[in-house]
């Protein structure tokens, strides 16, 4: 009797999705391109310029490399957007391959594998990678000029190359999986930061092979440490690499009268300095720990290389060349996307802080100076020293984790939630006409009279004698839930696992974007009446009903897979909550 190969069928159906992903989106590739960053991306990848902050200079040559097959100018676009097809298929590769080894490790743990258990494993991985490959939300991606395909499959990548890790593990060659983790983390820092959110689930891969006992009090140091290693490589590690080039760089130029570029040769030289007495150091003393460290440092250096482009195309004055990051610090400010401001994460302001103004106190804030070359006097000289360049808004009107903070929305905001309340500054509670213009302003809004539009209008014209109220953490953690997490996550995901009502964005009503599953009861709960609908309406070829079959599907592996092996369920659930409900929360 013929015995079954595993390994064979698990390498031909994992090409047989690729090559099915493949054909599937080069048959509905986007010929040109999208109204969006795509144009940006096509034309800065086909002449290698510098778009926007954060830049994606790995995407940008890859982009290049695919446009020389353009046989004439025409097609430019559509050879970048074939970048998006190929890293999109080989995404359903990895998403095969990783499927396997889960699912494999998953009935080792009550079976042994024989011919039966290795035909589910391999016919359950496929269903599920071509599910994804046909998802409305990938699908979508895989045919545009969009960084989001190529971070796709860094974020396969990485997870594959960490469940292989875990098996190699206590080998004596399996560090090399995690050196080669290293890199990958490195170069998907030229694509989209969005791939490092796959480092906390590589971490949880180790704690759980090497320690068999899991506890409450390691259990949770292990959670902390696994985010920690992210935020240490995604907010330190490259920042600081980067400010000690840029800093070291003006230093030696200005006070040591060296020509430009010396800081950087020799932050450079040390660099390298460092890496080769420290691995011959850790090596000759057996601290195999250390080495291992300081390997993986020097592979994620190695993979952040690629945004040496950067300066170099800066400095060519390319056509395109957005914020020209043409020297370390530069290129620091242009990493940090300095030029689009700070966005509040756990504490700032909140929108109401238009209507009354700065901070009596400390109404500016000084940001870092910027520094730009002058070859008169071949030093650095500050352009802007940025003093009181940035507005402090009001200390009243800032809050723990505000999520309405942004100017631009008011409207929107005062419509989700309601319209912030006011009061008469003491100090003006004496003024007769302006006691009386704001009772009739009540009475007029009392009345309906005087829309929400016209609210902000007059908050904004006599923010200056009252007092607003903010709004509550009730309202911020209400607008994270209802419309981050439930229309701006939920609706995207119900789309891919229940239907999606049309192709239209929607706007927050009941007529385009919602998610639909084709149950008349269950959709008339949140979008009402389905009957009667006009022709146009049923005709949209983005209306799609699934009736809850993926999604219920899904339920049903999700609690098989935590019933069975409770581990490994947490370590794709912090995947699946890093790369989802968290993106959100930002």
């Amino acid at each position: 009797m013929m015995t079954f190969n595993y390994n064979k069928w698990n390498n031909l159906l994992g090409w047989l999705a690729f090559a099915i992903a493949l054909a599937t989106y080069t048959l509905t590739v986007e010929p040109t391109m999208s109204f969006w960053d795509c144009g940006e991306y096509i034309a800065t990848a086909a002449k290698l310029e510098v778009g926007h902050p954060p830049g994606a200079p790995l995407y940008q040559m890859m982009g290049a490399f695919f446009a020389m097959f353009a046989n004439e100018a025409k097609n430019v676009a559509l050879m970048v957007n074939m970048m998006s097809v190929f890293s999109s298929a080989f995404t359903i590769l990895f998403l095969f391959w990783s499927s396997t080894i889960v699912l494999r490790k998953l009935i080792s743990r009550f079976s042994e594998l024989n011919t039966s258990n290795s035909i589910v494993i391999l016919g359950s991985s496929l269903v599920g990678a071509l599910a994804f490959t046909f998802s409305d939300s990938f699908w979508y991606n895989a045919v545009e000029a969009e960084v989001y395909a190529m971070a796709t499959l860094f974020i396969s990548l990485l997870f594959w190359l960490g469940l292989r890790w875990e098996q190699d593990m206590q080998t004596a060659r399996g560090n090399k999986w995690l050196l080669i983790i290293s890199l990958v983390i490195g170069l998907s820092f030229g694509v989209h930061f969005m791939a490092l959110l796959t480092i906390p689930s590589i971490g949880l891969l180790y704690y759980f092979k090497q320690y068999k006992t899991t506890t409450v009090k390691n259990f949770l140091i292990a959670n902390v440490t696994v985010v920690a290693i992210f935020l240490f490589i995604y907010k330190s590690l490259l920042p600081w690499t980067m400010a000690f080039f840029g800093k070291t760089e003006i230093f030696m130029v200005n006070n040591f009268g060296l020509p430009f570029n010396s800081g950087t040769i020799f932050v450079a030289l040390l660099l390298i300095t460092f890496f080769f007495f420290g691995l011959k150091y850790t090596r000759e003393k057996g601290l195999v720990f250390y080495n291992t460290i300081i390997l993986c440092v020097l592979f994620i250096l190695i993979g952040f290389s690629t945004w040496m482009m950067l300066p170099i195309r800066a400095n060519a004055n390319t056509v395109i060349n957005e914020n020209k990051p043409s020297d370390a610090a530069e290129v620091l400010a242009y990493y940090n996307r300095e030029q689009y401001g700070i966005n509040p994460l756990f504490y700032g302001p909140q929108y109401t802080d238009t209507f009354v103004g700065l901070d009596e106190d400390n109404p500016y804030l000084d940001k870092a100076p910027n520094y730009e070359r002058d070859y008169k006097t071949g030093k650095y000289i500050i352009t802007n020293n940025y003093k009181n360049a940035e507005q402090n808004s009001d200390n009243n009107q800032k809050a723990i984790l505000p999520r309405m903070w942004s100017t631009e929305h008011v409207e929107n905001y005062i419509n989700f939630s309601h319209v912030p309340e006011f009061k008469i500054k003491p100090e003006y509670s004496e003024e007769k006409e302006l006691v009386d213009v704001i009772a009739e302003f009540r009475n007029a809004y009392a009345k309906e009279d005087i829309d929400n539009e016209g609210y902000i209008s007059f908050l904004k014209s006599y923010g200056d004698y009252l007092i607003i109220e903010k709004p509550s953490t009730w309202d911020n953690l209400s607008f994270m839930f209802e419309y981050q997490f439930g229309y701006m996550y939920w609706r995207y995901l119900m789309w891919n696992f229940t239907g999606r009502q049309n192709d239209i964005q929607g706007k927050y009503d009941n007529l385009d974007g919602n998610w639909l599953s084709g149950i008349s009861f269950i959709d008339e709960l949140h979008l009402g009446s389905q009957e009667n609908l006009p022709t146009d309406v049923l005709n949209n070829k983005g209306r799609n009903m699934y009736f809850f079959i993926p999604f219920i599907l899904g339920i049903i592996g999700l609690l098989f897979h935590a019933n069975k092996d409770l581990k490994s369920f947490y370590v794709l659930l912090a995947l699946f909550l890093f790369t989802g409900i968290a993106l959100k929360f930002t």
